[in-house]
C-alpha cells in the first residue's frame, strides 16, 4: 500500500537553522530516503517553501476567494511530505520513526493510506 507521511514541525525552529545545520539534517533523510529508492518503495518527496510564500483557495458565502498565507491555526507548518510504499501500517510507522530520529527539530509524522485517482503524467518535469 501507498502511504503519505506528512512531516510537521514548528516552522520557525527548522528555518533558523544554519546552513551546516540544515545540510546535516538532510544529509541524515537522504541515507534513509536512499535506502528506500533503491528498493524501489519511495515516491515522489517534497520540502515545502516557507508558510509566508503560501497562497491559500477559500470558499466564502460560495465565492473562490484566494488569500496571503495559510491561515492554518496550528502551532506546527506542514514542512512537507514523503509518499512509500509500505506493506502495512506498522511498517509505515517505522519509516516515519526513522525520519523523526534524522530530524531535532521534534514535530510530528501524520501518516495516512494513498488512494492514487490520477498518476502524474510523464510530461511533468521537476523544475532543476
Amino acid at each position: 500500500m501507498l502511504y503519505a507521511v506528512l512531516c510537521y514541525a514548528a516552522e520557525d525552529a527548522v528555518t533558523s537553522w544554519s546552513k551546516e545545520q540544515d545540510e546535516a539534517v538532510m544529509g541524515r533523510l537522504a541515507v534513509i530516503q536512499q535506502k528506500y529508492a533503491e528498493a524501489g518503495r519511495l515516491g515522489p518527496v517534497a520540502r515545502l517553501l516557507p508558510t509566508t510564500a503560501a497562497t491559500t483557495v477559500r470558499k466564502v458565502r460560495g465565492e473562490s476567494v484566494v488569500l496571503d498565507g495559510p491561515f492554518a491555526e496550528t502551532k506546527e507548518q506542514l514542512l512537507g511530505f514523503y509518499t512509500v510504499e509500505c506493506s502495512d501500517l506498522e511498517e509505515a510507522v517505522g519509516f516515519a520513526r526513522e525520519i523523526s530520529d534524522a530530524n531535532p527539530a521534534g514535530g510530528s509524522y501524520e501518516i495516512r493510506p494513498v488512494g492514487v485517482l490520477n498518476p502524474i503524467p510523464a510530461t511533468i518535469k521537476h523544475p532543476t
